[in-house]
C-alpha cells in the first residue's frame, strides 16, 4: 500500500484497514507456527503496511490538534 493511497482514504477506512491487516497478520503467524508459509515475506509486508497506516493516522491527529490550538 502506497502512502498516496492511504492519504486519499477516510479516517474510518484507515481504521478498518488496520484491523483487517492485523487480523491477517495474526492468521499468518498462527499458520506459521504449525506449517510452513507459502510466502513468509508477506508477514513483513503486512507489518510495514500497518506501520504506514498508523503513521499517516498519527499525522492527521497531530494536524488536527495543531489546528485546534
Amino acid at each position: 500500500m502506497r502512502p498516496e493511497e492511504i492519504r486519499d482514504m477516510a479516517d474510518a477506512d484507515i481504521n478498518q484497514a488496520i484491523e483487517e491487516l492485523k487480523d491477517e497478520l495474526f492468521d499468518l503467524r498462527m499458520r506459521g507456527a504449525y506449517e510452513e508459509l507459502e510466502n513468509p515475506a508477506r508477514v513483513r509486508l503486512l507489518r510495514r503496511d500497518i506501520a504506514r497506516l498508523k503513521t499517516i493516522k498519527g499525522e492527521r491527529e497531530r494536524a488536527r490538534e495543531a489546528k485546534e490550538s
